[in-house]
């Protein structure tokens, strides 16, 4: 019933895609449902986030045509040898649950996107909001073969790949704030969570969730912070499926040479994007507080605090860094 719930509201959102009129009743023919059932959908995919408007004898529509992820376009920019390699879902509860859910089938550098997410995660379990084909909501796969040690440093990692593909936009004065989030002018622009599964001694299975804002809804309610997204920076729209190729071809490479050089290579770039180097900050974990200058990273990833005490390192976990 839900495989068939989600087909039904793919093929509604494709035709309705244009931005042009459909009346219930050819979306019902199209569908194979009646017209208070494609109401129903209707309702569900507004509350989702799709600004879709209906006009008495006309029909639905959405406020603005939208541009759909495409596999085969992706596809056409990586390289079809990643046929294998990617899933497309119109709507996932999360990116980064589906790869959990199916890792052991799953290839080396699988990536799975959506155009919306109803459960979306960022860190320490807050909500990603996940509106309809405004972001880019993606997760990938990667099996690192020297185990958890390995790992230390990833968030980083992708932190600084997000920053090297908006450069490429032409984005320019991205920010890297510890451990997790990339930011412009002081507005989060995205947000990474890693997940690792796997047990100690053995392979290191890591989930690498990707949420890059592109075009975020005037109207969207429900993030606690400051954002901003790609179309309000470059003061154009951007063509997702290519985004999507530029992180995938940035990452898949940095990944290969993080397995083998760890975060060594990649330091020097965070320095020059960290948000807090040489300022003053405080870390939360659980209930302790601890006040320094910010010194950067070491090679673990490790945020280096300066203070009477000299210069420690912490790590993530639940450890935050708020400017004072």
């Amino acid at each position: 019933m839900r495989k068939a719930a989600a087909l039904t509201r793919s093929k509604i959102i494709q035709v309705l895609a244009s931005g042009e009129f459909h009346s219930g009743e050819d979306l019902g023919e199209l569908t194979g449902i009646s017209r208070s059932a494609v109401a129903n959908h209707i309702k569900y995919l507004a509350d989702i986030g799709l600004d879709i408007f209906s006009v008495k004898g006309r029909g639905y529509r959405l406020a603005n045509p939208i541009q759909l992820l495409n596999k085969d376009s992706i596809l056409s920019l990586i390289g079809h040898k990643h046929q294998e390699n990617i899933d497309v879902f119109t709507i996932i509860d999360s990116t980064n649950t589906f790869i959990k859910q199916n890792l052991q089938a799953l290839p080396q550098g699988y990536m799975c996107l959506a155009e919306a997410q109803t459960s979306g995660r960022g860190r320490r379990g807050k909500t990603w909001v996940s509106p309809f084909g405004s972001s880019i909501y993606m997760s990938m796969a990667w099996t690192f073969s020297g185990g958890y040690q390995s790992i230390v440093g990833l968030s980083l990692l992708v932190g600084i790949g997000i920053n090297r593909v908006m450069q490429k936009l032409g984005i320019h004065d991205c920010k890297l704030k510890w451990p997790n989030d990339v930011y412009h002018n002081n507005k989060k622009l995205a947000g990474i969570l890693i997940e690792v599964e796997g047990q100690v001694g053995s392979d290191a299975n890591a989930i690498i969730g990707i949420g890059v804002n592109v075009d975020l809804p005037k109207n969207i309610s429900g993030i606690d912070q400051p954002f901003t997204d790609i179309k309000e920076i470059l003061n154009r729209s951007l063509d997702r499926n290519e985004l999507i190729a530029m992180l995938f071809s940035t990452l898949t490479e940095m990944l290969k040479e993080f397995e083998s050089s760890g975060l060594r290579p990649f330091m020097e770039e965070w320095k020059k994007a960290d948000l807090f180097y040489n300022q003053y900050v405080y870390l939360v974990s659980g209930n302790n507080q601890i006040h320094g200058v910010s010194k950067g990273i070491n090679e673990s990833g490790a945020l280096l605090l300066e203070n009477s005490g000299g210069i420690t390192p912490h790590h993530g976990g639940e450890i935050s860094v708020r400017k004072l």
